[in-house]
């Protein structure tokens, strides 16, 4: 298990709340609930806090630009 350095947990921020995170064994985890009423946890990959929207549609991601 990774753990984050105090200095780094002050200063990230959880994306979808804007709460300081706190770290649960290999998660980062909110400190404010999200609009369900639950706190938003974030994955550690290697002591690296992968923050990405846990919802993501890969329907709604960019595609590469149509040739001119």
């Amino acid at each position: 298990m990774a753990t984050m350095t105090a200095g780094l947990l002050e200063v990230l921020r959880c994306p979808v709340t804007g709460s300081p995170l706190t770290q649960d064994g290999d998660e980062l985890v909110s400190t404010a609930s999200d609009a369900s009423g639950n706190p938003v946890r974030y994955r550690l990959e290697e002591g690296i806090p992968v923050m990405l929207k846990a919802d993501f549609d890969a329907a709604e991601a960019p595609g590469p630009a149509a040739d001119l």
